[in-house]
């Protein structure tokens, strides 16, 4: 059995003025120290080396991995209810799901969700070794439910029908605000639904959805969930070429879509896109592609005029209101799916992962509410957008199965100036904070009194998703964010998991560790192997697999199963592949060191691009920083290092050394960038994610580069950056 145990760290607290206070034990600081690594089928000396100086290191990266901190004994003073006692609790219950994972994930089923009938015979079954046959994984299969009754009618018919669901926070500050309560939140998905079957959508027909980030996209997943339908949600920043691509995949034939939408001080017209991507699918597959469209009227014709084909173009508003105002519940399967959702492929061909509705919606409220801590009456506020998996987890069904009041954004975090954050979060009083290491570090570089000129008295705890977070940015978000009293959540999971798999729970005794995952959640067996996929025991490091099936796991890969046991299975017999890279610590704390393809083999040693960008970050000058390999003559890889500074702060000659002395004395001379390239921004998609292959492209070939070589930027929140990178090339 998987265990883990409570740091042991001789960390010293003390109260200092009514706070807790950790005071680091002084060590040597003159001492060289080497360690063995146990990874990649090999023990040898990690041959990097650095003199620490740990009682001045609040820059320092190593000794701000090394600092613990318990979970704030202010937030078991302002917050009341608690789901678990202590650690100890915890641990208990996490032993029982692995010890007995079916009597705990039946109780689970039964406590959380509502059946129409329970499962026939096992809760789980499953094959994770492709040499025995073919993968599988299926949980409470003969179970009867609906994600839709789970998420709103159950509710309304509780007597929390008038209970705001959604506070809907448009782009500007002043207007588009609006608010659905669960009532009116049944009455919009029962019509759509409606209205879905008179257009011919039956059970297990895709549906595809493009539409900013407002509750209508929400609506229009609930309603294709109350049918039966699969919705295949594409993130409204993809091009054309992307939408087409992912409409041919699934063969929709009903696009829910927008007519557009101000993002900051822009318009993005969206179904001028939409039309682009049908005409393209049609051309590709024939007419019964996208045969109709639905389109939710957003802005002022004047401002953003769109042209509707009569023969296939309705308007959401004149669809809904001729409608029928009810529509019966299509009881699914546990097993049957619930939604496709493409992720990015090595190949360049996106994935359509699919989740089933019985195991997804279980793991999707049950992580939502731990993870959190969420109580009903709470008001919680994930940032992610709905075209991605955190936003289908933890905007959509996990909270809605909680019966949540949460804030749904649409706009930018900066706009019109990086308080925007913080002034949604005083004006709806909300407790539960979800956002991305990559916004944090950008709101960062706008200095601290963004964050002081706000109110953030109402916030209880912060987390965060998406990437390891830094222990510089970890701090400052508890510190300057959270001022101290909010324990901070940062959770690891993919698109394929479904929902958290390691994060460091809320809950009395835990340490916190900045930049560490954490420990597994309830029912997750995580192992570290090395490359012949032999299993490493206590402290190590090499890849991170799963070891045991979890309900919210994917089941397939759309039209390709064989895609998904190559990928996920077939790498290390008898695990699932995360694809990432891990070290464990004495104490059984996972740390995240980046996408195994994000490491770069310096003559010979591999380094992962996280451990030197968070040695860059911990400079007091630096905002963001991303490292990518660039080819070398002699080393075979060089370290080739985006910088964005703080404001304030100027490129020169002396930084640039001083940033190079930095990463050579916090890990080591072998991980020495071998350039610095100064980036006044860097290009994210709207989700906040560094797309590294456009900075690897432009590393390898400079003012050279063409579009051709960067590929597809529509997706860029901000494309001028890829111009504004090359001429910074060399410079």
């Amino acid at each position: 059995m998987l265990g883990f145990q409570l740091s042991t760290t001789s960390t010293r607290c003390y109260v200092l003025g009514g706070r807790l206070a950790l005071i680091q034990p002084l060590q040597c600081d003159r001492k060289r120290r080497f360690r063995v690594r146990k990874s990649l089928g090999r023990s040898r000396p990690l041959q990097l080396c650095s003199c620490t100086h740990v009682h001045q290191a609040d820059r320092d990266t190593h000794s701000l991995a090394e600092q613990s901190y318990p979970v704030p004994r202010e937030y078991f003073t302002r917050v009341q209810n608690h789901h678990f006692k202590d650690m100890e609790q915890y641990k208990r219950l996490y032993e029982r799901s692995i010890q007995q994972p079916e009597e705990f994930w039946s109780d689970m089923a039964k406590q959380v969700l509502s059946w129409k009938q329970l499962w026939e015979n096992q809760v789980c079954s499953y094959n994770f070794d492709i040499e025995k046959g073919p993968i599988f994984c299926e949980w409470f299969k003969g179970g009867k439910l609906n994600a839709c009754y789970n998420c709103v009618d159950r509710h309304v018919e509780a007597g929390y029908g008038d209970q705001v669901a959604y506070y809907a926070e448009g782009n500007e500050e002043s207007a588009d605000i609006r608010s659905y309560t669960y009532r009116e939140l049944l009455d919009s998905i029962e019509r759509l639904a409606s209205a879905l079957k008179v257009r011919g959508v039956k059970k297990g027909d895709v549906v595809a959805i493009y539409m900013p980030n407002i509750p209508e996209l929400a609506i229009a997943m609930l309603a294709c969930a109350r049918i039966g339908a699969v919705h295949s949600v594409v993130f409204g920043g993809f091009s054309a070429e992307s939408l087409a691509n992912r409409l041919i995949d699934a063969k929709s034939r009903i696009l829910i879509t927008c007519d557009g939408y101000r993002r900051g001080e822009k318009i993005v017209a969206l179904k001028a896109v939409a039309d682009a991507a049908a005409e393209l699918a049609r051309e590709n597959m024939g007419y019964e592609l996208v045969q109709h469209k639905i389109v939710y009227q957003k802005l002022d014709p004047k401002q953003n005029f769109v042209s509707m084909e009569s023969h296939m173009d309705e308007w959401w508003h004149e669809v809904l209101s001729t409608a029928k105002p009810h529509c019966d519940i299509e009881w699914m399967d546990a097993e049957d799916a619930l939604f496709v959702l493409y992720t990015s492929g090595s190949t360049g061909r996106p994935k359509g992962i699919v989740h089933t509705t019985g195991g997804y919606l279980l793991y999707a409220a049950i992580t939502h509410r731990y993870a959190f801590n969420y109580h009903p009456g709470d008001v919680y506020f994930c940032t992610a957008d709905c075209g991605w998996i955190t936003g289908h987890s933890y905007v959509v069904y996990g909270p809605l199965v909680n019966r949540a009041t949460q804030v749904i954004f649409e706009g930018v975090p900066t706009y019109p100036d990086a308080t925007r954050l913080w002034k949604i979060s005083a004006k709806y009083n909300v407790n539960q904070l979800y956002t991305a290491p990559t916004l944090i570090r950008s709101l960062m570089r706008y200095g601290e009194a963004y964050v002081k000129n706000s109110q953030r008295d109402s916030l209880t705890l912060l987390a965060t998703v998406g990437e390891p977070i830094n222990p510089e940015a970890w701090k400052w978000f508890s510190r300057e964010v959270g001022e101290n009293r909010c324990p901070i959540v940062d959770t690891w999971w993919q698109t394929e998991t479904g929902g958290h798999m390691i994060l460091p729970p809320p809950v009395q005794g835990f340490i916190q560790k900045p930049g560490s995952a954490g420990v597994p959640f309830f029912g997750i067996v995580p192992v570290v192997v090395n490359e012949k996929g032999e299993e490493l025991s206590g402290e190590c490091e090499g890849y991170l697999c799963i070891k045991k099936p979890w309900p919210g796991m994917l089941r397939t890969v759309l039209g390709d199963h064989s895609r998904m046991e190559s990928t996920y299975f077939k790498p290390f017999r008898g695990f699932y592949m995360s694809g990432d890279g891990c070290k464990r610590d004495k104490d059984g704390y996972y740390w995240l060191t980046g996408r195994v393809d994000d490491v770069i083999n310096v003559s010979g040693h591999r380094i992962g691009t996280a451990e030197v960008e968070s040695a860059l970050i911990a400079h007091g000058s630096v905002a963001e920083a991303a490292v990518v390999p660039v080819p070398h003559d002699i080393k075979g890889q060089g370290i080739y290092a985006y910088v964005t500074l703080r404001q304030g702060e100027e490129p020169s000659e002396e930084l640039r050394k001083a940033l190079k002395h930095a990463v050579r004395e916090h890990i080591g001379a072998i991980c020495t960038p071998d350039v610095i390239h100064w980036a006044p921004a860097l290009p994210k998609t709207r989700s906040g994610k560094i797309m590294r292959r456009i900075l690897r492209k432009i590393a390898e070939l400079g003012p050279k580069v063409t579009p051709s070589d960067l590929g597809d930027t529509s997706t860029l929140s901000e494309p001028q950056v890829v111009e504004l990178l090359v001429s910074y090339h060399g410079k």
